[in-house]
């Protein structure tokens, strides 16, 4: 396959999840700020959101002070915001354009179709009107996009690249979110003093689960209340959560190895390594050590694995 097409379809599956983490993240603050509490809260809340993407510096260069609207308006419609939905949704649009005659014709129109409704829903006024029915019909469209790529699209090197997009984009996303989370809470995370703090925390981490759809999946797993270091283990260790750190790598090692080329070798290593540490390592250990300082290593090495996918298969940066 030419680097050029892989690097297209790569890079439109990255944005296309990016734009419904996205979404998730918003999602899961807002139904959030509709619950009491104080003004403090909701904006740590809020610059919480902003710093999982990295994106603090240049709100407050843009806005000043956080403000729940204005963050919802910068990470949504926000044209000089390279990481808003407006932004991604047109990036993967236009990646899926160039390589136009790659795709299936429902691949095709379901990426087309997404970015003409979006600008007729954010014309229309949909988004200010109810934003978490917006919310949702931009999960909704990445799922769609997802489902009919495999749904139609031949196994070739083609889908393992658009995979390998979607699961390095998901496993990047998951670890941040778990990071600034888990710094949100000031008290020690494993219980809470008083009924209100005990209260706060569960909203706090059944907020959490909701934004990676796993609130369900955790009552099935483990039929409790439930508990920081469990929502831990559910998001970075469990390999049948779908949106873990485990199951993401699980993916990105699998689809690695079926578009090898001579000089892989090497990133299919350090890709596997990770692997092997999250389906061998135990959370007791991972706490113990420090889970910020692990989840920041994992992202580095999850970043260091898709610069040298470009390096081996896609277009040189």
């Amino acid at each position: 396959m030419l680097s050029r097409t892989a690097d297209h379809l790569f890079w439109m599956s990255r944005y296309t999840e990016r734009a419904e983490n996205t979404a998730r993240m918003l999602d899961v603050n807002y139904q959030t700020s509709l619950l009491p509490q104080s003004a403090a809260v909701s904006k740590v809340g809020w610059q919480g959101m902003l710093s999982i993407s990295e994106l603090l510096p240049a709100y407050n260069a843009k806005h000043g002070d956080v403000e729940p609207q204005r963050v919802m308006q910068f990470m949504v419609r926000d044209e000089s915001n390279p990481s808003s939905i407006l932004s991604c949704l047109r990036a993967a649009r236009e990646n899926a354009r160039a390589v136009r005659g790659s795709l299936t014709t429902e691949a095709w129109e379901t990426q087309n179709q997404t970015w003409l409704e979006l600008n007729r829903m954010l014309r229309g006024g949909d988004f200010e009107r109810d934003p978490g029915q917006f919310f949702e019909w931009v999960k909704f469209r990445s799922h769609l996009s997802r489902g009919v790529t495999v749904g139609t699209m031949l196994m070739d090197e083609a889908l393992h690249f658009m995979r390998l997009g979607t699961f390095l984009e998901r496993a990047d996303n998951t670890a941040r979110l778990v990071d600034v989370k888990f710094h949100a809470v000031q008290s020690d995370f494993f219980g809470a003093a008083s009924e209100k703090d005990q209260e706060y925390d569960f909203y706090h981490w059944s907020a959490i689960l909701r934004s990676v759809s796993g609130f369900e999946i955790y009552r099935k797993v483990y039929r409790d209340v439930i508990k920081p270091e469990r929502v831990a283990d559910l998001l970075i260790l469990r390999p049948d959560m779908p949106r873990s750190l485990h199951a993401s790598m699980n993916e990105v090692v699998a689809n690695l190895a079926m578009v090898a080329n001579d000089q892989s070798a090497e990133t299919q290593r350090r890709a596997g390594r990770l692997r092997a540490e999250l389906q061998y390592g135990h959370i007791d250990e991972i706490l113990a050590n420090g889970l910020h300082a692990f989840l920041t290593q994992f992202l580095d090495r999850v970043n260091e694995i898709g610069g040298r996918i470009s390096r081996d298969f896609l277009i040189p940066a």
